[in-house]
Protein backbone atom coordinates (compact mmCIF):
# COMPACT_ATOMS: atom_id res chain seq x y z
CA UNK A 1 0.00 0.00 0.00
CA UNK A 2 1.56 3.46 -1.24
CA UNK A 3 1.58 6.41 1.66
CA UNK A 4 -0.40 9.44 0.43
CA UNK A 5 1.88 12.00 -0.03
CA UNK A 6 1.45 15.98 1.01
CA UNK A 7 1.96 17.47 -2.24
CA UNK A 8 -0.35 20.74 -2.08
CA UNK A 9 -0.71 24.03 0.51
CA UNK A 10 -4.07 22.57 0.98
CA UNK A 11 -2.60 19.50 2.38
CA UNK A 12 0.46 21.12 4.27
CA UNK A 13 -2.43 23.43 5.48
CA UNK A 14 -4.93 20.32 6.89
CA UNK A 15 -1.89 18.49 8.37
CA UNK A 16 -0.21 22.19 9.93
CA UNK A 17 -3.22 22.44 12.12
CA UNK A 18 -3.50 18.95 12.90
CA UNK A 19 -0.31 18.70 14.33
CA UNK A 20 -0.31 22.51 16.28
CA UNK A 21 -3.78 21.16 17.55
CA UNK A 22 -2.44 17.89 19.02
CA UNK A 23 0.26 19.68 20.36
CA UNK A 24 -1.60 22.09 22.02
CA UNK A 25 0.26 24.86 20.97
CA UNK A 26 -0.30 28.29 22.69
CA UNK A 27 -1.17 30.90 20.25
CA UNK A 28 -0.20 34.28 21.99
CA UNK A 29 1.80 35.86 19.24
CA UNK A 30 0.13 37.00 16.65
CA UNK A 31 -2.50 34.24 15.78
CA UNK A 32 -5.39 33.04 17.92
CA UNK A 33 -5.89 29.92 16.63
CA UNK A 34 -3.86 26.88 14.77
CA UNK A 35 -5.50 27.82 11.11
CA UNK A 36 -4.47 31.24 11.11
CA UNK A 37 -0.90 30.39 12.60
CA UNK A 38 -0.36 27.44 10.16
CA UNK A 39 -1.79 29.89 7.22
CA UNK A 40 0.57 32.46 7.80
CA UNK A 41 3.47 30.14 8.01
CA UNK A 42 2.96 27.93 5.65
CA UNK A 43 2.38 31.33 2.84
CA UNK A 44 5.82 33.28 4.56
CA UNK A 45 7.94 29.96 4.04
CA UNK A 46 6.38 30.17 0.36
CA UNK A 47 6.73 33.53 -0.26
CA UNK A 48 3.26 33.85 -0.97
CA UNK A 49 1.05 36.88 -0.29
CA UNK A 50 0.26 36.37 3.46
CA UNK A 51 -3.39 38.09 2.54
CA UNK A 52 -3.98 35.39 -0.46
CA UNK A 53 -4.40 32.08 0.83
CA UNK A 54 -7.55 30.95 -1.85
CA UNK A 55 -5.63 30.97 -4.83
CA UNK A 56 -2.93 29.01 -4.09
CA UNK A 57 -4.89 25.81 -1.59
CA UNK A 58 -4.96 23.70 -4.46
CA UNK A 59 -1.24 24.40 -5.95
CA UNK A 60 1.06 21.10 -6.32
CA UNK A 61 4.32 22.14 -4.26
CA UNK A 62 7.99 21.32 -5.01
CA UNK A 63 9.88 19.14 -3.13
CA UNK A 64 11.81 21.46 -1.67
CA UNK A 65 9.22 23.73 -1.04
CA UNK A 66 7.30 20.11 0.62
CA UNK A 67 10.70 20.09 3.09
CA UNK A 68 10.96 23.70 3.89
CA UNK A 69 7.29 23.86 5.08
CA UNK A 70 7.85 20.76 7.43
CA UNK A 71 10.69 21.52 8.74
CA UNK A 72 9.21 24.70 9.79
CA UNK A 73 5.76 22.99 10.84
CA UNK A 74 8.38 20.57 13.43
CA UNK A 75 9.49 23.28 14.80
CA UNK A 76 6.69 24.83 15.76
CA UNK A 77 4.80 22.11 16.91
CA UNK A 78 7.99 20.14 18.60
CA UNK A 79 10.30 23.07 19.70
CA UNK A 80 7.26 25.43 20.67
CA UNK A 81 9.08 28.42 19.02
CA UNK A 82 6.79 31.29 18.57
CA UNK A 83 5.84 31.85 14.48
CA UNK A 84 7.51 35.19 14.71
CA UNK A 85 10.70 34.23 15.62
CA UNK A 86 10.90 31.54 12.62
CA UNK A 87 10.14 34.05 10.60
CA UNK A 88 11.92 37.08 11.86
CA UNK A 89 9.02 39.32 11.79
CA UNK A 90 5.78 40.13 13.73
CA UNK A 91 3.18 42.80 12.82
CA UNK A 92 1.47 46.06 15.14
CA UNK A 93 -1.31 46.71 12.88
CA UNK A 94 0.13 47.76 9.58
CA UNK A 95 3.52 47.99 11.05
CA UNK A 96 6.33 45.48 10.27
CA UNK A 97 8.67 44.48 12.95
CA UNK A 98 12.20 42.45 12.86
CA UNK A 99 11.99 40.30 15.66
CA UNK A 100 14.73 37.23 16.84
CA UNK A 101 15.25 35.98 20.58
CA UNK A 102 16.78 38.85 21.61
CA UNK A 103 13.51 40.56 22.24
CA UNK A 104 9.90 39.73 23.21
CA UNK A 105 7.54 39.22 20.03
CA UNK A 106 6.33 42.49 20.03
CA UNK A 107 2.44 43.19 21.85
CA UNK A 108 1.55 46.02 23.37
CA UNK A 109 -1.60 47.91 24.12
CA UNK A 110 -0.33 51.31 24.40
CA UNK A 111 -0.24 50.42 19.91
CA UNK A 112 -3.80 50.65 20.27
CA UNK A 113 -3.80 53.91 21.97
CA UNK A 114 -1.40 55.61 20.25
CA UNK A 115 -2.99 56.58 16.83
CA UNK A 116 -5.63 58.33 18.53
CA UNK A 117 -2.98 60.29 20.07
CA UNK A 118 -4.60 59.40 23.92
CA UNK A 119 -6.78 61.63 23.36
CA UNK A 120 -8.24 63.20 25.41
CA UNK A 121 -5.45 63.79 27.03
CA UNK A 122 -3.04 65.31 24.67
CA UNK A 123 -4.91 67.92 22.84
CA UNK A 124 -2.85 68.38 19.81
CA UNK A 125 -0.15 65.70 18.76
CA UNK A 126 2.16 68.33 17.30
CA UNK A 127 2.67 69.85 21.03
CA UNK A 128 4.29 66.42 21.95
CA UNK A 129 7.82 67.89 21.02
CA UNK A 130 9.72 64.79 23.25
CA UNK A 131 8.69 61.59 23.92
CA UNK A 132 10.54 58.67 25.65
CA UNK A 133 9.62 55.04 26.20
CA UNK A 134 11.13 52.75 28.45
CA UNK A 135 11.85 49.11 28.17
CA UNK A 136 11.44 49.63 24.34
CA UNK A 137 12.68 46.16 23.34
CA UNK A 138 12.51 45.88 19.26
CA UNK A 139 11.51 49.78 19.18
CA UNK A 140 8.14 49.16 18.04
CA UNK A 141 5.91 51.92 19.89
CA UNK A 142 8.64 54.48 19.33
CA UNK A 143 7.85 53.72 15.71
CA UNK A 144 4.38 54.07 16.11
CA UNK A 145 5.03 57.13 18.17
CA UNK A 146 7.52 58.81 15.25
CA UNK A 147 4.14 58.39 12.78
CA UNK A 148 1.27 60.07 15.39
CA UNK A 149 3.71 62.68 16.43
CA UNK A 150 5.03 64.49 13.83
CA UNK A 151 7.05 66.89 15.49
CA UNK A 152 8.89 64.68 18.72
CA UNK A 153 11.93 63.47 19.30
CA UNK A 154 12.17 59.64 21.12
CA UNK A 155 14.50 58.73 23.46
CA UNK A 156 13.67 54.95 23.07
CA UNK A 157 15.42 53.07 26.02
CA UNK A 158 16.29 49.30 27.17
CA UNK A 159 18.95 48.20 29.83
CA UNK A 160 19.72 45.66 26.78
CA UNK A 161 22.39 45.31 24.78
CA UNK A 162 20.81 42.49 22.67
CA UNK A 163 17.34 44.64 22.43
CA UNK A 164 18.87 47.69 21.15
CA UNK A 165 20.44 45.56 18.12
CA UNK A 166 17.52 44.89 16.87
CA UNK A 167 15.76 47.92 17.65
CA UNK A 168 18.50 49.71 15.51
CA UNK A 169 17.13 47.53 12.87
CA UNK A 170 13.88 48.48 12.87
CA UNK A 171 14.87 52.45 13.67
CA UNK A 172 16.82 52.32 10.58
CA UNK A 173 14.25 50.08 8.25
CA UNK A 174 11.70 52.77 8.91
CA UNK A 175 14.51 55.51 8.28
CA UNK A 176 13.78 57.12 11.26
CA UNK A 177 17.66 57.50 12.67
CA UNK A 178 17.14 61.54 13.09
CA UNK A 179 13.94 61.00 15.52
CA UNK A 180 14.86 58.02 17.46
CA UNK A 181 17.72 57.97 19.81
CA UNK A 182 18.60 54.39 21.16
CA UNK A 183 19.85 54.69 24.82
CA UNK A 184 20.92 51.72 26.78
CA UNK A 185 19.87 52.44 30.24
CA UNK A 186 18.57 50.66 33.47
CA UNK A 187 15.81 52.79 33.36
CA UNK A 188 16.47 56.50 33.48
CA UNK A 189 19.56 56.68 34.91
CA UNK A 190 21.82 56.92 31.62
CA UNK A 191 19.45 60.00 29.78
CA UNK A 192 20.66 63.05 29.73
CA UNK A 193 18.50 65.52 32.47
CA UNK A 194 15.48 66.43 30.08
CA UNK A 195 12.04 66.65 30.50
CA UNK A 196 9.63 64.92 28.68
CA UNK A 197 5.87 65.55 27.20
CA UNK A 198 5.07 61.98 26.94
CA UNK A 199 6.60 58.96 28.66
CA UNK A 200 5.15 55.51 27.71
CA UNK A 201 6.11 51.95 28.55
CA UNK A 202 5.56 48.58 28.08
CA UNK A 203 7.88 47.07 30.98
CA UNK A 204 8.34 43.45 32.33
CA UNK A 205 5.48 43.23 35.00
CA UNK A 206 4.72 39.43 35.12
CA UNK A 207 4.13 38.14 38.83
CA UNK A 208 6.68 35.32 40.13
CA UNK A 209 3.20 33.24 40.42
CA UNK A 210 2.45 33.88 36.97
CA UNK A 211 5.68 33.07 35.32
CA UNK A 212 5.77 29.72 36.43
CA UNK A 213 2.72 29.02 34.77
CA UNK A 214 3.49 30.58 31.36
CA UNK A 215 3.18 28.58 28.54
CA UNK A 216 6.40 26.96 26.22
CA UNK A 217 6.16 29.27 23.95
CA UNK A 218 6.96 32.21 26.20
CA UNK A 219 9.70 30.63 27.35
CA UNK A 220 11.61 31.05 24.24
CA UNK A 221 11.43 35.02 24.79
CA UNK A 222 14.00 36.72 27.06
CA UNK A 223 12.83 36.11 30.43
CA UNK A 224 14.38 39.51 31.68
CA UNK A 225 11.47 41.51 29.38
CA UNK A 226 8.86 38.97 30.96
CA UNK A 227 9.44 39.16 34.74
CA UNK A 228 8.26 41.74 37.35
CA UNK A 229 9.51 40.53 40.46
CA UNK A 230 6.76 39.00 43.14
CA UNK A 231 4.16 41.19 42.23
CA UNK A 232 4.83 42.22 38.45
CA UNK A 233 5.62 45.35 40.00
CA UNK A 234 9.52 46.11 40.12
CA UNK A 235 9.72 48.04 37.65
CA UNK A 236 6.88 49.83 37.51
CA UNK A 237 7.27 51.32 40.86
CA UNK A 238 10.66 52.39 39.68
CA UNK A 239 9.31 53.99 36.68
CA UNK A 240 6.56 55.76 38.26
CA UNK A 241 8.81 57.41 40.99
CA UNK A 242 10.95 58.58 38.35
CA UNK A 243 8.54 60.40 36.43
CA UNK A 244 7.95 63.45 38.05
CA UNK A 245 11.20 64.98 37.40
CA UNK A 246 11.20 63.82 33.48
CA UNK A 247 7.93 65.22 33.20
CA UNK A 248 7.26 68.34 31.14
CA UNK A 249 4.39 70.17 33.75
CA UNK A 250 1.66 69.58 31.56
CA UNK A 251 3.16 65.72 30.40
CA UNK A 252 1.53 62.39 31.41
CA UNK A 253 2.77 59.14 32.09
CA UNK A 254 1.17 55.79 29.99
CA UNK A 255 1.95 52.33 31.41
CA UNK A 256 1.39 48.96 30.58
CA UNK A 257 0.46 46.19 33.07
CA UNK A 258 -1.17 43.11 31.56
CA UNK A 259 -3.36 41.66 33.99
CA UNK A 260 -2.03 43.06 37.11
CA UNK A 261 -4.40 45.95 37.95
CA UNK A 262 -5.15 45.03 41.51
CA UNK A 263 -1.20 44.69 41.68
CA UNK A 264 -0.76 47.89 40.27
CA UNK A 265 -3.63 49.60 42.63
CA UNK A 266 -2.07 48.08 45.20
CA UNK A 267 1.29 49.53 44.84
CA UNK A 268 -0.07 52.48 44.13
CA UNK A 269 -2.88 53.53 47.22
CA UNK A 270 -1.41 56.88 47.14
CA UNK A 271 -2.54 57.15 43.14
CA UNK A 272 -5.55 57.30 40.93
CA UNK A 273 -4.95 55.69 38.23
CA UNK A 274 -6.45 56.83 34.85
CA UNK A 275 -7.18 53.46 33.23
CA UNK A 276 -7.45 53.94 29.13
CA UNK A 277 -10.13 51.98 27.36
CA UNK A 278 -8.50 49.21 24.85
CA UNK A 279 -9.20 45.81 23.00
CA UNK A 280 -9.00 43.79 26.14
CA UNK A 281 -10.90 46.07 28.80
CA UNK A 282 -10.03 49.04 30.95
CA UNK A 283 -7.67 46.90 33.05
CA UNK A 284 -4.48 46.80 30.55
CA UNK A 285 -3.12 50.38 30.74
CA UNK A 286 -3.27 53.16 33.13
CA UNK A 287 -1.87 56.88 33.21
CA UNK A 288 -0.96 59.43 35.55
CA UNK A 289 -0.75 63.14 34.52
CA UNK A 290 2.51 65.14 36.02
CA UNK A 291 0.60 67.15 38.02
CA UNK A 292 -0.47 64.16 39.86
CA UNK A 293 2.79 63.13 40.40
CA UNK A 294 4.52 66.00 41.46
CA UNK A 295 1.54 66.18 44.26
CA UNK A 296 2.00 62.60 45.21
Amino acid sequence: MTTPRLCTVRDLLRYAVTRFNTEQLFFGHGSSNALDEAAYLILHTLKLPLDQLDPFMDARLLDDEIAAVMAVIERRSKDRVPAAYITNEAWLGAYRFYVDERVIVPRSFIAELIPHHFAPWIDDPDTILDALDLCTGSACLPVLLADAFPQARIDAVDISADALQVARRNVDGYQLQERITLVESDLYTQLEPRRYDLIISNPPYVNSGSMAKLPAEYLREPQLALAGGEDGMDLVRKIVAGAAERLTPQGILVVEIGNERAFAEAAFPELELTWLTTSAGDDMVFLLTAEQLQLA
